[in-house]
């Protein structure tokens, strides 16, 4: 059935999709006649998408209609349209296309999500949360492999603490290394990323390894170079309290006597169990009332910024008295 729901917050990855299906389905000559391109916050738009989802190829190529932001799978929609919905989806000619994009995850409670599920080819395109860095990193070495560039491990390594889960940043990266490395047949290290890619190490996850350790004075200048690149201050928080949420679980599940790695890592949300290794190394020197510590802290700062605390100061307060309480137990 050639029905699409795309969703999720990468709207890069999502784009990509997107321009590969209309490459597949469309023929570039006959374009103004057979793609359809539609604002999906309003009623009557959900109708026009059906609709012309119905109406013959006109020349070559087949036909493509786009619910942009849709919304039917985040709103009950009228008894109209989905009316017209489960109608029209059972019989949608072959040499027709609708795609609904939104970047909202569908509510699986809503009759309309559960038709398009039924008819639909569903693809998530969620980000990868910031702080599962091993994800971020195959991330990397497929886009990687796709563009057919070898990396070492350390390339790898440094393009996922430069780059993050921000996919439009990686392609651009590794096509820009892609180019500078040319015919080369040896796998690109991480000197050349060096060179080319913002390699700024002042990110998030190295902010929480400071505050673990105490290190006033690398944490506030990490904030401050987040800030000065316009990280969003709430996505900041985000990633901390994933980490902080990963170390103390980890570390009262290991506390409790639990020696199954399966069972921890599934609890802590860690894809893969093996790299419970490197988190214990990093929570070694670390008590479990420290970590728990944090929690509540990092729910006070995420309650002052979104009640519109000035974002730099309130960072460095509460960065403050997080060191304070691992320096304080620490001595």
């Amino acid at each position: 059935m050639p029905v699409y729901l795309y969703w999720g917050e990468d709207d890069f990855a999502i784009a990509q999709a997107v321009t590969k299906l209309q490459n597949k389905v469309l023929d570039p000559n006959w374009l103004q006649f057979n793609y359809h391109q539609l604002p999906g916050d309003r009623p009557e738009m959900t109708i026009e998408w059906l609709n012309q989802a119905m109406t013959p190829v006109f020349g070559l190529g087949e036909r493509l209609v786009w619910l942009v932001d849709a919304n039917l799978c985040q709103h009950k929609p009228n008894a109209d349209i989905l009316n017209e919905l489960e109608r029209t989806l059972k019989v949608i000619p072959e040499t027709s296309h609708l795609l609904l994009t939104t970047t909202k995850k569908p509510d699986g409670r809503l009759a309309s999500t559960k038709l398009l599920r039924k008819y639909a080819v569903v693809k998530d395109f969620s980000l990868i949360p910031p702080w599962k860095t091993d994800l971020i990193a195959a991330q990397v070495q497929q886009v990687a492999q796709t563009m057919k560039l070898k990396l070492t491990p350390k390339a790898i390594e440094l393009l996922t603490e430069s780059v993050g889960n921000n996919t439009r940043q990686l392609w651009n990266e590794l096509e820009k290394l892609k180019i500078y490395w040319g015919d080369n047949q040896q796998p690109l290290d991480e000197k050349a990323v060096a060179q080319l890619v913002l390699c700024s190490t002042q990110n998030s996850l190295q902010l929480a390894a400071a505050i673990k350790n105490g290190k006033m004075n690398e944490a506030l200048g990490l904030i401050t170079d987040l800030s000065n690149r316009n990280e969003p201050a709430l996505k900041i928080v985000a990633t901390l309290v994933g980490q902080f949420r990963t170390w103390t679980i980890v570390k009262l599940m290991q506390q409790s006597g639990n020696r199954d790695s399966q069972a921890i890592a599934t609890s802590a949300g860690i894809n893969n169990p093996n790299r419970l290794y490197f988190i214990n190394q990093e929570i070694q020197n670390t008590s479990s009332q420290q970590l728990l510590a944090t929690l509540p802290m990092l729910l006070e700062l995420e309650y002052s910024l979104k009640s519109g605390g000035v974002a730099l100061t309130v960072l460095q307060t509460k960065i403050i008295e997080m060191c304070l309480i691992f320096r304080n137990l620490n001595s």
